[in-house]
């Protein structure tokens, strides 16, 4: 079993081996597909939302999550001073080979390394916190590598909407006990199958909630056509 299926894909995709792309599998929808395409978009092919965060990094950056890192290679051919990190060494491999200078193979949750003037999390990126209870913690380590007066940029989305409305207009969500944002997800490739891993969309009140335990402000810079939005979190002043 591969186990750095994602990885692989982009690799493959990066060396013109391009035959199939990710299958997914969550445990709100039936099996759905990641285009390896759209993982290596340029600017112009980006949702406005990454192109605003894009637009709004200053300083030195930490693209988290960079996967095959479009978001980077942005940044660097317009002079910004950024290190793509991603967990997954086939990723940190693909972003190599695009030209990439400053590149980390780690979790999120380990590295302790560097601070930075702008945390960029997209895609979704705060999902990397897994589950709602672990947000917080997520956010401490996230506020530790920001330099002062830094900022993280996040986008996300309220899957709210992938439930049944009610008579009165309202969401029937099961009472599963958890955050009805906390989703499970397998990938798949070429007859792999990865690791079960878990995955975070928080809406907006929520993160603004857990901001605010860590002492940090959330501001909401812009939301989407369908649920999402990004915001902009900074440490509030002692």
């Amino acid at each position: 079993m591969t186990t750095d299926i994602i990885g692989s894909a982009l690799l493959d995709y990066q060396n013109g081996n391009y035959t199939e792309d990710i299958k997914t599998i969550s445990s709100l929808e039936e099996e759905d597909v990641l285009p390896l395409p759209y993982l290596f978009r340029d600017f112009e092919q980006m949702p406005e939302l990454e192109q605003m965060a894009l637009q709004l990094c200053e300083g030195s950056v930490l693209d988290i999550g960079c996967g095959a890192g479009s978001h980077s290679l942005f940044l660097q051919q317009n002079n910004i001073e950024v290190t793509a990190l991603d967990s997954s060494p086939g990723a940190i491999a693909t972003c190599r080979l695009r030209g990439l200078r400053n590149t980390v193979v780690s979790e999120i949750t380990l590295y302790t390394d560097a601070t930075f003037d702008t945390l960029l999390l997209l895609m979704n990126g705060v999902g990397l916190a897994g589950t709602l209870t672990q947000l917080d913690d997520f956010l401490m380590h996230l506020k530790s590598l920001l330099k002062p007066n830094g900022q993280l940029l996040l986008d996300s989305s309220d899957i709210i909407y992938m439930f049944e409305k009610d008579e009165d207009g309202g969401y029937f969500v099961p009472n599963s006990g958890t955050y009805y944002g906390e989703v499970t997800f397998t990938m798949m490739y070429k007859g792999s199958m990865g690791k079960p891993f878990s995955w975070l969309y928080v809406d907006l009140n929520t993160l603004e909630q857990a901001a605010l335990r860590q002492n940090m402000s959330c501001e909401l810079i812009r939301k989407g056509e369908h649920y999402d939005y990004l915001a902009r979190l900074k440490v509030l002043s002692q």
